[in-house]
């Protein structure tokens, strides 16, 4: 498990890091967008949580594009792929 410990703080993590690509990617945006979206927010996060939000991206990058495609908020996306605590 690529992700810090501790449920807290890996939820706050997502929460921020699709709140960003949701802004990056702009209104109705394609997959490339939010793929773009999530690329430059990882790499706009430093070195350690870079690598946490790559592995983020890795492991639900499909499910993730497909939900801030949908429009999903990202506290429901974060919830659904079972990082945040409902």
């Amino acid at each position: 498990d690529a992700a810090a410990p501790g449920k807290g703080k890996k939820c706050t993590l997502c929460t921020k890091i699709l709140q960003q690509a949701q802004a990056m990617a702009g209104e109705d945006p394609d997959e490339e967008a939010v793929q773009a979206a999530l690329g430059k927010v990882c790499r706009a996060l430093g070195k350690r949580l870079g690598r946490v939000c790559k592995g983020l991206v890795k492991k639900f990058g499909d499910q993730i594009s497909e939900a801030l495609q949908n429009g999903d908020q990202p506290q429901d996306i974060c919830m659904a792929i079972g990082l945040c605590k409902a």
